[in-house]
């Protein structure tokens, strides 16, 4: 998995000194089904890096592809780190308003916030945690303003509604756990062309 996000990055990080577009946006992660709620309390604070890049853009429309990783931490369940990458959908709308859907996959990696113990040799001992792997799919659906809307990489404000579940969660008992995350972002364009000495 890790092999095939880096895979993914790649186009972006090509020698055509070319600016690159950065992703950061903080989130409010929760346990829910998708779609049933969109901001839930208490705060379980979250962040997410990221980039992406172009397969496919037209007039008012761009086919892309995201490559991110974010951490979250939920008090009384879990803190975890994920990598995922996205395949997403964009149309750009008179004004610098852009609406965008985006379909995704990646990794889950977690570890219980609170103490476990465990009854062996007549008494309780602390239970080691080496945390929890897992599939990471995922589908988001986000509004932005490019802040320059007449310019090709312009910087975009956004707001994301990003659904996201588990899998396997807990075979036998609860197979999947669904979450979903309220991101408030920011992608901005880096402009790695270096001067040439005289």
């Amino acid at each position: 998995m890790l092999l095939f996000l880096l895979l993914t990055i790649s186009p972006v990080t090509d020698a055509h000194n070319k600016p690159k577009p950065i992703s950061i946006s903080f989130f409010n992660e929760s346990t829910a089904i998708p779609f049933s709620r969109f901001f839930t309390s208490p705060i379980h604070p979250g962040i997410q890096f990221g980039t992406e890049f172009n397969y496919k853009v037209g007039e008012h429309s761009r086919l892309f592809q995201t490559t991110n990783i974010c951490y979250f931490y939920h008090s009384h369940l879990a803190q975890g780190i994920g990598l995922n990458t996205e395949s997403g959908y964009e149309y750009r709308i008179k004004g610098g308003l852009a609406l965008a859907g985006l379909l995704g996959v990646g990794y889950m990696h977690t570890f219980v916030t609170a103490e476990e113990f465990i009854f062996t040799k007549g008494y309780y001992e602390k239970k080691p945690d080496k945390g929890n792997g897992r599939l990471y799919p995922s589908f988001s659906l986000d509004i932005g303003y490019y802040l320059k809307k007449t310019e090709k990489n312009s910087s975009k404000i956004f707001i994301r509604y990003h659904s996201w579940a588990e899998y396997p969660y807990s075979p036998g008992f609860i197979p999947v756990m669904t979450h979903i995350s309220l991101h408030i972002g920011a992608i901005l364009f880096i402009n790695t062309k270096t001067k040439k000495n005289d």
